[in-house]
């Protein structure tokens, strides 16, 4: 993404010898998640669910009930109604939209296929949510309004959408330099299970929203064909900018960003802390599917001004991620003026790694950055790592790499479907084999863990 130039806690857990995978963000999720994300039909799903259902689906009638014999047609029609603490649940199907709700007033305007203006309250989100067992697909590919097109432009607070696949917003002409697929500039909202992709823009963009949690989400194969600052220039998968100082912070986790042209996560020109835990980035940087290079490509760009200094600027905290083979850095600095925190992070085939590019208040470059705990293997190792706080990581320890450290380093299968609950699918790749010398060479930094010490990576492994 181009602009300006372009938390959950842990609680330590006692070492335990028995569980042959344990994945630390998922241990801290059930710490940090479990009364914000609640399945349906789960008790705690079933009192928070107390207000009204209703239903949609693409044969239905907006002059109808809104019930399960009888549902609505559109989105528009359950907001109309729905209140804080309403459930909606979309049929699977098709939704295809060909224009937004409103006209273009000018090539350059932005206009939206779906706003949800409407707020819940803390407690009571208003939920728009897959049915269970099916898929509703939110389809834009056939607009044909000639500006700037979101999607879903969710500009109310606590709303909650939950298994919802979204894709194909276009642009239809080469005036401006993205559409996007989700905007949110709405705060404490969750967005679980989001499967959006094919946008010629960014999946997923927070802009100015606040307290947001992103959960088991994807965005993949985004691609700015169109931009007029050269195609593949503002197509991340998940993006996070513009949230003013003091607000509280936005989380990822458990998200995977593939084959986006520009960045997997950026979190350029924001003032609140971003925390992105337990996700996965690979393939970034190019046209969607190919080798042909296209725009930035780092796999998890962590914060920065355009390379200007901000004195106010946030730390960002990025753990228990994997990169792997993005155009560029698997985990970037990107000029932050600040050290952010980069734990028990694995970069593999990145180039680098790991950059530390900071920004000094002469605005020298510099190294910025905590960083523990973390592999980088293959591809280019790091940069800029002079100035950074660095320690027990695996140029540091001088622990010898080879593949015969890891399960697995078969970069095929991250994409995998989820497993039943949303979650990460269970991969050998780049975990590490039972005899790894990087099992136990870690150190505490508040994280899970299993045996003496935590191992090294994204993944815990007892192995023995």
């Amino acid at each position: 993404m181009k602009r300006s130039i372009k938390i959950s806690t842990a609680v330590r857990q006692p070492a335990v010898g028995t569980a042959k995978f344990v994945t630390r963000a998922l241990l801290v999720s059930v710490v940090t998640a479990s009364s914000v994300v609640m399945a349906p039909g789960s008790a705690s799903a079933s009192a928070a669910a107390a207000g009204s259902t209703y239903y949609v689906a693409p044969n239905g009638n907006d002059g109808a009930a809104g019930t399960q014999a009888a549902p609505w047609r559109s989105i528009a029609r359950a907001q109309a109604v729905a209140k804080a603490g309403d459930t909606v649940y979309f049929r699977g199907g098709t939704y295809a939209y060909t224009r937004a709700n409103s006209a273009c007033s000018s090539q350059s305007a932005r206009v939206d296929a779906i706003t949800l203006n409407k707020s819940g309250s803390s407690g009571n989100p208003i939920r728009y949510w897959a049915y269970p067992g099916e898929k509703p697909v939110f389809d834009f590919s056939r607009m044909t309004d000639n500006c700037r097109i979101k999607g879903f432009n969710v500009t109310g607070s606590w709303i909650y959408l939950k298994g919802l696949e979204v894709k194909g917003v276009p642009q239809n002409n080469n005036r401006n330099a993205e559409s996007w697929g989700i905007w949110i500039s709405g705060s404490n909202g969750v967005f679980e299970q989001i499967n959006t992709h094919h946008h010629m823009g960014t999946g997923l963009f927070i802009n100015g929203g606040a307290g947001n949690l992103v959960l088991n989400s994807d965005s993949h194969d985004n691609y700015d064909l169109r931009s007029n600052d050269g195609p593949g220039e503002n197509a991340d998968g998940f993006g996070a900018h513009y949230t003013p100082a003091g607000r509280a912070a936005n989380v990822f986790r458990g998200c995977r960003a593939w084959w986006n042209a520009d960045d997997g996560f950026d979190l350029i020109s924001t003032y609140s802390p971003v925390t992105i835990e337990n996700s996965w980035a690979w393939r970034n940087g190019y046209v969607p599917g190919t080798t042909t290079p296209s725009g930035n490509g780092a796999g998890f760009k962590s914060g920065g001004y355009g390379g200007d200094y901000e004195a106010n600027a946030p730390k960002h905290t990025v753990r228990s991620s994997v990169a792997f083979l993005n155009k560029a850095a698997g985990f970037y600095a990107n000029h932050h003026p600040v050290a952010n925190d980069f734990f028990n992070n694995t970069g593999y085939g990145n180039h680098p790694n790991f950059s530390m590019r900071g920004v000094n208040s002469s605005g020298a470059a510099v190294g910025r950055g905590n960083l523990r705990n973390n592999i980088g293997y293959t591809g280019t190792p790091t940069s800029y790592m002079t100035g950074t706080n660095a320690a027990y990581n695996t140029w540091n320890l001088g622990v010898p790499l080879s593949d015969s450290q890891f399960q697995s380093v078969s970069t095929s299968g991250w994409d995998a479907p989820r497993q039943t609950d949303g979650s990460l699918p269970l991969l050998p790749h780049l975990r590490l084999a039972a005899n790894s010398a990087l099992i136990d060479r870690g150190t505490n930094v508040g994280l899970p863990f299993s045996g003496s010490a935590p191992d090294l990576g994204a993944f815990e492994n007892d192995g023995r």
